[in-house]
């Protein structure tokens, strides 16, 4: 975060500083959190009041950690900017740091949305605009109200690069974040059937993901899908350049000539109206050539060259946590943790990536534990059964389903299936009937926590 006096910024967001004296003049030059535990020496510590916990309470603590000041409702043992809100006072901190960064520096700020993949693209991206300049870019799904400014605030002076993940549980959602902070290039992967159940059609969540299109300025560029319809329509939503990528002729940033080797790893040219490029990942999945192609698109709407985001792209080893983890273990299994996060798109894209690695024969068998897919509305059921019908119907051998929540994904597998009721139950089974030459892939709807069985395998 860029230097900034408690007075500043009691300005800034239309608080008052309460502390001892001289509490005016403390300064604070680190990242903001609402985590006391993970402050930095230097940190703002942002203070919320929710249903069982007061962050005011943690004030002592996030102080020990580093933080010199506090952001909140009420005076704690820390110098304190006081305010009415301190989601809008972050909100509010947020927008006035980067478009000071903009004003000094000539900061790009990046925008991404899709129903699946925005966070492994967003890691994509920040690691190749990272290659070339100084760059932020969101942790993990850091992605809403509260994620997106905390991430703002990690802007320096020397930043040149700002990538944000945006979500959206609603239409409007977007829109309030974008403006906070309105981005210079927009990118949108696709219209999938995440939070179809908040949404209520496919054709409401195209209404949401393109109000960040709709926030381009003239001069800034839109990245959109080729191979997506309803991505493609938002086309007509911006008065900014457009450019595309995909798989298919029409695209102008496109995945050619994909292969994958033992492991699931993907090789493949970039062809861009600006050259073409040979790419190797060290990244396990098919649909990963695509979502590096979408970072590609992004790139070069700023003045990367294709050389450029192809060195980058093969040099990245690791995404965000808990997203197509590979791990070869010392007793033969190969475990894929994909477990962060799942929705009918990108589980079929985890049972593609497991299929493959048992392509070669190398591996004995493939097992997937796959849990509950949340938000899904009145579909849910039905995509609970598709996606076992299309592990039976890609040969997996055996598909751990884990909660009477996803028993419609048992119901398609048929007789590969096994039904567990729990966490500890599949423990258990893997425990038991796992062996060597096994490939175990892991893909459920965070909240199963399913992350933590892989963790206990590994």
């Amino acid at each position: 975060m860029i230097a900034l006096s408690l007075a500043r910024i009691a300005e800034i967001v239309g608080g008052e500083v309460v502390g001892p004296p001289g509490s005016d003049d403390v300064v604070v030059d680190a990242p903001a959190v609402i985590d006391g535990r993970k402050a930095d020496p230097g940190g703002l510590f942002v203070a919320f009041v929710g249903e069982h916990t007061d962050g005011h309470d943690f004030a002592a603590q996030a102080g020990e950690a580093g933080a010199v000041a506090v952001l909140g409702s009420r005076p704690t043992e820390l110098p304190t900017v006081v305010v009415d809100d301190a989601r809008e006072a972050l909100q509010t901190l947020a927008s006035f740091v980067v478009a000071r960064v903009r004003e000094a520096g000539g900061l790009t700020v990046f925008g991404i949305t899709g129903s699946s993949g925005k966070t492994s693209t967003k890691d994509l991206l920040g690691a190749v605009l990272a290659h070339a300049a100084p760059t932020v870019a969101t942790h993990g799904s850091f992605n809403n109200e509260l994620g997106m400014p905390l991430t703002a605030l990690r802007v320096e002076q020397a930043t040149r690069y700002l990538v944000l993940e945006l979500g959206a549980r609603g239409i409007g959602h977007i829109a309030e974040l974008t403006d906070i902070v309105r981005p210079d290039v927009s990118l949108v992967l696709n219209v999938g059937q995440a939070h179809l159940g908040e949404f209520g059609s496919r054709e409401a969540i195209a209404q949401a993901k393109g109000e960040l299109v709709e926030a381009l300025p003239e001069d800034g560029t839109a990245v959109l899908n080729a191979g997506d319809d309803r991505v493609m329509g938002m086309a007509r939503r911006t008065r900014a350049q457009v450019t595309t990528f995909g798989t298919d002729g029409v695209a102008e940033v496109r995945v050619e000539e994909l292969s994958l080797d033992r492991l699931g790893r993907p090789s493949f040219t970039l062809a861009t109206p600006r050259g073409s490029v040979p790419v190797t990942l060290q990244l396990v999945g098919a649909h990963q050539a695509l979502n590096a192609a979408a970072a590609c698109a992004a790139a070069l709407a700023v003045g990367l060259t294709p050389e450029q985001v192809a060195e980058a792209l093969a040099a990245i080893t690791t995404l965000s946590q808990w997203r197509m983890e590979l791990h070869e273990l010392p007793s033969g299994v190969i475990v894929l943790n994909d477990a962060y996060n799942a929705n009918p798109d990108s589980m079929r894209a985890g049972l593609d990536a497991l299929v493959t690695l048992g392509a070669d024969g190398a591996v004995q068998r493939t097992v997937a534990v796959l849990g509950e897919m949340r938000e899904l509305g009145p579909t849910g059921e039905a995509e609970h059964r598709e996606v076992g019908r299309y592990a039976l119907a890609r040969g997996v051998d055996v598909v751990l389903a884990v909660g009477e929540a996803a028993r419609g994904i048992a119901d398609g597998a048929e007789d590969a299936a096994v039904v567990v009721h729990d966490n500890d139950e599949a423990t258990a089974w893997l425990a038991e009937h796992v062996q060597a030459g096994d490939a175990v892939l892991f893909k459920a709807s965070n909240g199963t926590r399913l992350y933590e069985v892989a963790s206990t395998i590994r």
